[in-house]
C-alpha cells in the first residue's frame, strides 16, 4: 500500500486517540525536549519542524528545541536518536531518506530503521513531479514518453542527487514507462533546476515544493506526479496510475518518531498535542502551501509503512547498483 492522501486520512480516522494519564512516568515533560532534523535548516523538514515544534511547546509548556542534524543521507540524525533509547525527550522527523532508503545505501549507519524507533505518525507526503523545460516539444506525459523512447540517451533529465527520492522514483519510472534518457545528477534541487530553466537539460523529476513556483510561473510544464492521487496544488496535472504506471508510484514523505521503547503513555500524549496542532487552521494553511499532502496519526500504520519503505528500496538500489556517491 502506497502512502496517498486518502489513505493518511483513513488510517488517522480508523484510529481516534485515547489520552491516558501518566502516573507511570511522573510528570512529562520534566525538561526541554530534543526535536532533531535530518537536514539542513530552510528545506520542507525543516520548516515543518518549526511550525509544529512552537506550537507543541506552548501546550507542553517545556521548550521544544530543533536540532539539525544533517548528513550522510540522515544517518548522523537517525544514529543519534536512536542511541538515545530510554530518553523520552528527544524525538525525530522520520523521512525517506534516513528511514527508508539510506540503510541499503550506507554501511554501519548505526541503528535498523525499523526496530530502534518507536514510530508514531506520518505528517504528510511531497510527491515528486516530472516537468521540462517549455521548450521541449512534449505538452502532456504521453508525448514526453513517446519523445523519450525515440531519443533514447539523448534525453537528459536532472535530478537531485544519487538515492534521494527523485533519483529512485525516476528510476522506477523509467523503468516503467520503457525509457532510457541520460540521467544528470545534481547536488539538490537548486541547481538542477537552473539548468532546466536555462535550457541545458531538458527535464527534471524533483520534488513538487521545489518546482511549484517555476510552474506556477510558466517557466517549466508539469506533466505528471509521482502519488497516487491527483496533487490539491496541481489538480489538472495527472499521476503514475492515471497514465498506467502504477508500479511506478512513491513520495517523499515525513514522519515523527522517537527512541525505541517509548512508554505508551508518551505516545498518546504527543499523538494528542500533534492532532490538535495540525488541526490548526494556520497549520493546514501551511501544509497546503508546503505541497505536504495527508496525516496519519496511527502509530502501528507508520511503523507498517517504514517496513515497507525500507523493503521496497533495499530492492531498488541492488537492482539498480546505486551508490551513495
Amino acid at each position: 500500500m502506497r502512502l496517498t492522501r486518502r489513505s493518511l486520512v483513513a488510517a488517522s480516522m480508523a484510529a481516534p486517540l485515547i489520552a491516558r494519564p501518566l502516573h507511570a512516568q511522573g510528570t512529562w515533560p520534566q525538561r526541554q525536549i530534543r526535536w532533531v532534523v535530518p537536514f539542513p535548516p530552510a528545506g520542507t523538514a525543516d520548516i515543518l519542524s518549526r511550525l509544529l515544534a512552537e506550537r507543541v511547546a506552548a501546550r507542553l509548556g517545556q521548550p521544544v528545541v530543533v536540532d539539525n542534524r544533517a548528513g550522510a543521507g540522515g544517518t548522523i540524525a537517525g544514529a543519534l536518536v536512536a542511541q538515545a533509547r530510554g530518553d523520552s525527550h528527544i524525538v525525530m522527523v522520520s523521512n525517506f531518506a534516513p528511514h527508508g532508503v539510506s540503510p541499503s545505501l550506507f554501511a554501519n549507519i548505526g541503528y535498523d530503521a525499523e526496530r530502534d524507533f518507536t514510530h508514531m505518525a506520518l505528517f504528510g507526503a511531497l510527491p515528486m513531479v516530472i516537468a521540462v523545460n517549455p521548450n521541449l516539444p512534449a505538452q502532456n506525459i504521453q508525448e514526453f514518453i513517446a519523445l523519450a523512447r525515440q531519443r533514447g540517451a539523448a534525453l537528459n533529465m536532472a535530478y537531485g542527487g544519487n538515492g534521494t527520492a527523485s533519483h529512485l522514483i525516476g528510476l522506477i519510472f523509467h523503468r516503467a514507462a520503457g525509457i532510457s534518457p541520460t540521467f544528470v545528477p545534481y547536488r539538490g534541487a537548486g541547481p538542477a533546476l537552473v539548468d532546466v530553466l536555462a535550457g541545458t537539460v531538458e527535464c527534471i523529476i524533483e520534488t513538487l515544493p521545489a518546482a511549484l513556483g517555476h510552474i506556477r510561473a510558466g517557466r517549466l510544464r508539469a506533466l505528471a506526479v509521482s502519488s497516487a492521487a491527483r496533487s490539491i496544488v496541481l489538480p489538472d496535472v495527472p499521476t503514475f496510475t492515471e497514465i498506467g504506471l502504477a508500479e511506478a508510484t512513491g513520495v517523499n514523505w515525513f514522519g515523527f518518531c522517537g527512541p525505541a521503547g517509548l512508554p505508551e503513555p508518551i505516545v498518546a500524549r504527543w499523538l494528542q498535542e500533534l492532532r490538535e496542532v495540525l488541526n490548526m487552521p494556520e497549520v493546514r494553511d501551511r501544509l497546503v502551501e508546503l505541497g505536504v499532502e495527508g496525516t496519519s496519526l496511527d502509530p502501528a500504520a507508520t511503523a507498517a509503512f517504514v517496513g515497507r519503505e525500507v523493503a521496497r528500496w533495499r530492492q531498488v538500489v541492488r537492482e539498480n547498483n546505486v551508490t551513495a556517491s
